[in-house]
């Protein structure tokens, strides 16, 4: 693919897509920015006549990057059992509505959040469910079937045979079967506005309605902000605690906003956002809520508003 000349203009142009990548093997912009700047970082480590050797330098660096991500992936687990709480992906904003809110970056420069393809790849649920993977079926699932990478690719990443990652994704598609097709953005988004109109009136009835008895919260605060530190399960003892929540916070503003590119809901106090909240709906009825409080996570939402 790249000449010799072009090489180093062929890096720069990657970075969109090795970020993609990584959040979607990672669930942290944060570590995903970190991993794929390590990247750049050995290819500039290369002697030139290296780097002159490597016809192409987007699939070195891809292959670089997923390396480095699997191994975060080995060490995450460890890390995770010592996190306070639950555990949960970095939410994404959609810039497009920061700019018809006014609340563009005044400075200009670029953001790494603005390289981020929202599809159904970085949904919240979807997100969740490549946690349950184990590292390696997770890079071979997203390497293959989201970003259709060819074993052989992903043969050099594991360190394995091209057969062995087929049946690595198949694994992991088997696991990513569980979660129901997805609803449509205008059905979710009306049963997310109901939810935000009922929180804010405090009508327990109504969010009762809105949720699916067996409905699942989950929240995260690192141990940095109070929340509960384990699922609060059942509609019923969601709506009151959510209710609570309210009670505990006057002055809440609740937005609609996309969250990961799916309809979701921001509160904010004072123009600070205080919590991303995801929603998983089948049938008409919120069957998961993930509520990301830890302040660390929410930073591309600080000019929300």
């Amino acid at each position: 693919m790249g000449t010799v000349g072009s090489s180093a203009d062929e890096t720069a142009g990657e970075r969109r897509q090795l970020i993609n990548v990584a959040y979607r093997l990672l669930g942290s912009l944060t570590e995903a920015e970190d991993a794929v700047q390590d990247a750049y970082a050995r290819w500039c480590a290369l002697p030139r006549s290296r780097q002159e050797e490597i016809l192409s330098p987007g699939a070195w660096l891809t292959t670089v990057t997923s390396r480095i991500c699997l191994d975060l992936l080995g060490s995450a687990r460890a890390r995770r059992e010592r996190y306070v709480g639950a555990w949960l992906p970095e939410p994404l904003p959609d810039r497009t509505e920061w700019d018809r809110a006014g609340g563009a970056d005044p400075t200009g420069l670029a953001d790494p959040a603005d390289q981020m393809i929202l599809d159904e790849s970085v949904a919240m649920a979807f997100l969740v469910v490549l946690e349950s993977m184990t590292p390696a079926e997770r890079v071979a699932f997203v390497l293959h079937d989201v970003f259709r990478y060819p074993f052989a690719e992903i043969a050099d990443v594991l360190g394995r045979t091209p057969a062995a990652c087929k049946q690595l994704a198949s694994s992991a598609r088997r696991r990513a079967s569980v979660a129901h097709a997805p609803v449509t953005a205008t059905g979710q988004a009306d049963v997310v506005k109901h939810v935000k109109e009922a929180w804010e009136t405090k009508d327990i009835a109504a969010l009762v309605r809105l949720l699916n008895p067996a409905a699942v919260m989950t929240a995260d605060g690192g141990g940095m902000v109070g929340t509960v530190l384990r699922p609060v399960e059942g509609g019923a003892r969601i709506a009151q605690y959510m209710v609570a929540i309210a009670d505990k916070a006057p002055g809440l503003e609740l937005l609609e906003r996309s969250v990961n590119g799916v309809p979701g809901l921001v509160a904010q106090r004072a123009g600070v956002v205080m919590t991303v909240a995801s929603f998983d709906v089948s049938d008409g009825r919120v069957t998961r809520i993930w509520a990301v409080r830890n302040p660390e996570k929410l930073r591309l939402w600080a000019r929300e508003g």
